[in-house]
């Protein structure tokens, strides 16, 4: 009867906070073991439990230097528990950027319709580099590809992440081909693309890579390679291939080619037509 009494106190007592701090636990312990059960890393948290057991034992029996070997060894292990866990835990971190909380901080939609195609874009390259899905993507810049642009499907959508992994998910019609990114949106899919005759290209690289590396030769586009052997990231600009890129410097490429490049240009067209216009009226001005 005292027992039921406590447990009744107890549950009086318990406040909104201590809800929501359970709950905030319970979803983490959740995710942990979720997280666990998707990769191969379930024989390490085995391992780790072990140790901490051993090393409690250990304690309980004042093996003084067993203990300090076991101490020491699990101070060590979680430097080595987060480089193993690297590609898991980056992999989070993506999925908490890409979670509703953090959309309506950052306010995507409140963004130009290019930026918001970079953020999707290096989402997508991002989860295609981790399950190794082959991707080619062209930005179109100055030079229209409409011929390119003919050999495939024309898709006429928003940039999204989802939609462009399920374009080059493998069995996908359009996977083998290329997507064309023009002003912002996904304007076609499954394009053709010519291959660099260059012969000092890398020899392992594959046919996509080759392609990217002819569309910059052959026009002033980007192109955007995932490797479907490696998940390696590449950049073809101008003939030249950025290789290895984490999506951190995939960002600030994109964004240094299409977006400060572009208001350059449009900065340097403005400036040049001013020019021609005062030239214009001082002409006209010294004829009268």
């Amino acid at each position: 009867m005292e027992s039921m009494q406590m447990l009744w106190q107890n549950l009086i007592a318990v406040t909104a906070s201590d809800v929501i701090d359970i709950a905030v636990v319970s979803f983490l312990i959740y995710q942990a073991v979720k997280l666990v059960r998707e990769t191969s890393s379930a024989r390490i948290i085995r391992g780790v439990i072990v140790l901490i057991v051993a090393m409690w034992i250990s304690n309980m029996l004042q093996l003084t230097m067993v203990n300090y070997l076991f101490q020491t060894v699990l101070t060590w292990g979680i430097l080595v528990i987060a480089i193993v866990f690297q590609p898991e835990l980056r992999r989070v971190l993506e999925r908490v950027g890409k979670s509703k909380l953090s959309l309506l901080m950052m306010r995507n939609d409140a963004l130009p319709i290019e930026e918001r195609a970079i953020l999707e874009i290096v989402h997508a390259c991002s989860e295609m580099s981790w399950s190794r899905t082959g991707a080619l993507i062209i930005f179109e810049r100055r030079e229209n590809l409409s011929d390119v642009i003919k050999t495939g499907t024309v898709v006429n959508a928003d940039v999204k992440d989802e939609l462009v992994r399920n374009i080059f998910y493998e069995g996908a019609p359009l996977h083998d081909g290329a997507m064309i990114i023009r002003a912002g949106r996904i304007h076609a899919a499954g394009c053709v693309l010519p291959l660099s005759p260059n012969p000092n290209l890398a020899k392992e690289l594959g046919t996509r890579h080759r392609a990217a590396v002819g569309m910059s030769e052959n026009a002033d586009s980007l192109s955007l390679v995932v490797s479907e052997e490696t998940g390696s990231i590449s950049v073809a600009i101008d003939g030249e291939l950025q290789r290895h890129l984490v999506p951190e410097q995939l960002d600030e490429i994109l964004r240094t080619e299409l977006l400060i490049h572009e208001e350059e240009e449009q900065a340097e067209a403005e400036l040049s037509l001013l020019g021609k216009l005062f030239g214009s009226i001082r002409s006209r001005g010294g004829k009268k």
